[in-house]
């Protein structure tokens, strides 16, 4: 399973399929309790973004690499965060105490993302009420589904109407969905050619900065930087951050702030603009446009830019423009959805959210490969629901087949997919690289630090 959709992969970056047959592939799947197929697209994303690596290796040296990917550290880097320790011990999840599923006044559930400070307090002002669960529980009750759910989007607000899979097919969204590719890697400007640096790395001399999130888009620069690119994160101090969390995606970066509602600020950023390879941001389709950072104003600032987004809905439908977030997209798609009025509930993995980050790196690393071969500005894009739906393409296991499931990976299992790091935050354990390659070993230069550590300057 793996291996076939490794190829379709390989299809949508117009990389040869053959190149698949450098892959070699171990472990069983299925793992965890869920009716979707995760470990086999988790895998397939992780191998087309170390291919893509590899291909840059061959443009500089000739030279072919043979991969690895093992289904049980593909299924554990699924849910990342969930190994990190800081000196031994597990740090809190990230949580607001109201985040959650309510039920409505028509029975069906709805789940309220609150993790952020803003959201929580639009979702509430909808609601009339301050951040207590049993407040808002009783604020909901009073609503029905689809009338709450519009009132929180047009409030700026997130949340999604919990749905089936059939409920969810039938909305116009679902169809916008359905219609776009998985990955799109469109020629968005002219350029000339643009040889991949010298350098002992695939990515090696690249310049990527990282304008995300949560767990996608930061897998993204996690990712390119496992490979040599050298990272920038920039985020804005007092931005909702997922905490402790954040040290896991930000392995190998350097992490600056930058607020781009001040515009010697944003000019700041402009400069790191026309000294870099990638730009990756996961905001709102349009939420940068209004500041001049378009794909399309990006491409003539920095000609040979790859601009890489990433959206929770997808550039078209009548949700393009909402809020969302791997749980709630989940919410919406029919995931969370469970039988006979039951409380919803979320996989046991993020794996919307970290395949999403793969195929952002994937989609990167195949578009600095066509600007080396034939030059051009290029533009990445990708959605979450888009990947829960080609997730849902691997098709669904029998309650026997995931019932019969471990559920959990063994220590014993673990044991070579982990490693440890010092930080400034303390000793940290955490998964390493997934992907395996034979002439250029995946690793992270840099240790993980805390958001805003470094100046917005290229090292």
């Amino acid at each position: 399973m793996p291996s076939t959709s490794l190829r379709g992969l390989l299809a949508l970056g117009g990389l040869p399929a053959a190149a698949a047959d450098s892959v070699l592939f171990s472990g069983a799947d299925p793992l965890f309790r869920s009716p979707y197929r995760l470990a086999a697209p988790g895998a397939a994303s992780i191998a087309a973004a170390g291919l893509a690596a590899a291909d840059l290796w061959a443009l500089k040296t000739g030279r072919q690499q043979a991969l690895q990917v093992d289904l049980i550290a593909a299924a554990a880097a699924l849910r990342s965060n969930h190994y990190l320790k800081i000196d031994g011990r597990q740090p809190p999840r990230p949580r607001d105490e109201v985040t959650g599923f309510y039920q409505l006044q028509d029975q069906r559930w709805i789940h309220l993302h609150c993790n952020f400070f803003n959201l929580r307090d639009r979702n509430l002002a909808v609601l009339g009420v301050g951040p207590d669960r049993a407040a808002v529980a009783a604020a909901v009750a009073l609503w029905h589904g689809e009338a709450l759910e519009q009132a929180i989007f047009d409030a700026g607000g997130c949340c999604a109407l919990v749905r089936n899979e059939a409920q969810w097919l039938a909305t116009p969204q679902a169809a916008a969905v359905a219609a776009l590719p998985l990955l799109e890697i469109i020629k968005i400007g002219e350029a000339p050619p643009e040889p991949m640096p010298a350098g002992d790395r695939p990515l090696s001399g690249i310049r990527a900065l990282d304008l995300t999130r949560v767990l996608a888009g930061p897998t993204c620069g996690k990712t390119l930087a496992e490979h040599g690119a050298q990272v920038l994160r920039v985020s804005r101090e007092g931005l909702p951050d997922s905490g402790m969390f954040d040290l896991d995606t930000g392995l190998g970066k350097r992490s600056t702030f930058l607020d781009l509602r001040e515009p010697a600020q944003a000019q700041q950023l402009k400069s790191l603009i026309r000294e870099a390879d990638v730009f990756s941001q996961a905001y709102r389709p349009q939420s940068l446009d209004l500041r001049g950072f378009s794909p399309e104003a990006l491409a003539q600032l920095r000609p040979g830019l790859v601009y890489v987004t990433l959206s929770a809905w997808g550039h078209s439908g009548p949700w393009s423009l909402r809020r969302g977030y791997d749980t709630i997209v989940q919410s919406a798609n029919g995931m969370a959805w469970r039988p006979e009025g039951q409380m919803p509930a979320f996989l046991p993995v993020s794996a919307q959210d970290y395949v999403a980050g793969y195929l952002m790196a994937y989609g990167a690393m195949v578009a600095l490969g066509r600007r080396a071969r034939e030059g051009g500005s290029w533009l990445v894009r990708i959605s979450l629901a888009g990947t829960g739906h080609w997730i849902r393409q691997h098709g669904l296991m029998t309650v026997e087949q995931f019932n019969a499931c471990p559920g959990e990976i063994s220590t014993d299992q673990l044991r070579n997919c982990m490693t440890d790091s010092d930080s400034p935050a303390g000793r940290l354990t955490h998964l390493g690289p997934i992907v395996k390659m034979s002439e250029t070993t995946p690793r992270w230069d840099l240790p993980a630090v805390p958001l805003g550590s470094h100046p917005p300057a290229w090292r």
